[in-house]
């Protein structure tokens, strides 16, 4: 039974999870993957359950829809799931259009105790109870139960075929409304770039999308309620000040393209202890000599380069991050710990809401801790990416406000 007479209230959990790497590796990735994430929700017994996923079937989605098939069955019919009774799953699997395709996958399950919960129809304007489970795949553009936009190419020219875009839903659960908004924003492509300034020029272009997203769910189009936005961000850590910070008593050789002159490699040497090489930065390289960095103390002495965040202080919320980077972590199914020497450690994957959904989360806080933000499989290969998730409880009552105002509303329409 899920709920505990000892935190009374709705017990909610939301998870977000790149799975790209799932579906590239499938044989050695997915069980373990999928045994962590079913422990989680083990442990926190949720009534509510949302679990937002980018790169949804890997780098060639045609190519993995077997195992996609595979994926959504297995989270249907688990026993570890049984007991939710009621879903609602939206994948985006129209690869072959690359004006709309994101490679976006938002699955929401009910617990079986949990009553008259409501999803809201763009369309109609109304919220509609949920009964049954429900797949909607290939083009979600008509589903009026969600809202679905792709971020325009000039966003991000450099990049040909992005996938780039974000899903919202809005619900009602325990008389309180809020949308939940699936997002994945753009990375940094080259390495080299993202270190010439400070905030790096793919940091202006995160920020751009993320704010059009933020304009767009409260607009005046709908009624406004609170949100969590949850995804891959590809935030990264200022990587002039973190390489400064890691490199302070290095010199910097630079290696370039004989034919171009182009800036290739920075190579960073200790001045004395025979040169040795601290860091290697290329395009796609970041190799610094000590990992340990990055995962001591859950690495938050680097949490002051965490800096794309402070943009939107007014408009998002986030609790305090206590666990490592969740990227980019190697694919080798026997290394659960170590990172890849790609690019540099970040909290890419979080978990983010509006001032009024935090203090739906704070109001229900109590001595006993009912609000945990953390990583899912620390010691496992989950894929690049480890994912994220934030559990808490709406507590008793919390939404009564709100239904209030939903009644003065029917009330002044008859």
């Amino acid at each position: 039974m899920a709920g505990k007479a000892a935190a009374p209230g709705t017990a909610v959990l939301l998870v977000t999870a790149n799975v790209g790497s799932l579906f590239d590796d499938p044989e050695n990735l997915q069980k373990n993957w999928l045994r962590e994430f079913y422990q989680v929700v083990h442990t926190h017994k949720p009534h509510f359950m949302a679990l937002h996923c980018q790169e949804f079937g890997g780098k060639n989605y045609e190519a993995s829809m077997s195992h996609v098939d595979k994926f959504v069955k297995e989270l249907l019919s688990s026993d570890a799931m049984k007991e939710y009774n009621r879903a609602r799953v939206y994948l985006d699997e129209n690869f072959k259009s690359q004006e709309h395709f994101t490679a976006l996958g938002s699955f929401y399950f009910l617990h079986e105790s949990l009553k008259n919960i409501y999803q809201f129809d763009f369309k109609a304007k109304k919220y509609k109870k949920v009964t049954g489970k429900e797949i909607y795949s290939d083009t979600l553009e008509s589903t009026p139960m969600l809202e679905k936009e792709k971020f325009p190419q000039d966003y991000f020219p450099e990049c040909k075929w992005s996938r780039k875009g974000f899903v919202r839903t809005r619900w009602c659960v325990a008389d309180c409304a809020f949308d939940l908004v699936n997002i994945h924003l753009f990375h940094d492509a080259s390495n080299l770039v993202a270190w010439e300034t400070s905030p790096s020029v793919y940091s202006g272009i995160r920020h751009k999308a993320l704010g059009y997203v933020l304009d767009r769910i409260i607009d005046q189009r709908f009624e406004k309620v609170s949100y969590f936005v949850f995804g891959d961000f590809n935030f990264r850590l200022d990587s002039k000040s973190v390489v400064e910070t890691l490199c302070t008593k290095a010199t910097m050789q630079t290696v370039r393209a004989a034919d171009t002159n182009e800036v290739v490699k920075l190579i960073f040497r200790e001045s004395d202890n025979d040169r040795k090489v601290m860091l290697q930065l290329e395009k796609k390289l970041f190799h610094y000599f000590n990992q340990e960095v990055f995962r001591d103390n859950n690495g938050t002495a680097l949490l002051e380069f965490d800096k794309e965040l402070s943009v939107f202080k007014d408009r998002l919320y986030e609790l305090d991050i206590s666990f490592p980077p969740s990227y980019p972590y190697s694919e080798d199914s026997g290394q659960g710990r170590q990172y890849m020497n790609t690019r540099c450690p970040a909290w890419c994957d979080r978990v983010l809401m509006s001032p009024s959904a935090r203090e739906l989360i704070l109001k229900s806080e109590s001595e006993e801790k009912v609000v945990t933000y953390d990583h899912i499989g620390p010691n496992v290969c989950m894929g690049d990416h480890k994912p994220v998730f934030l559990a808490f409880r709406i507590a008793p009552g919390a939404g009564k406000r709100w239904q209030r105002h939903q009644r003065a509303l029917r009330e002044t329409s008859l």
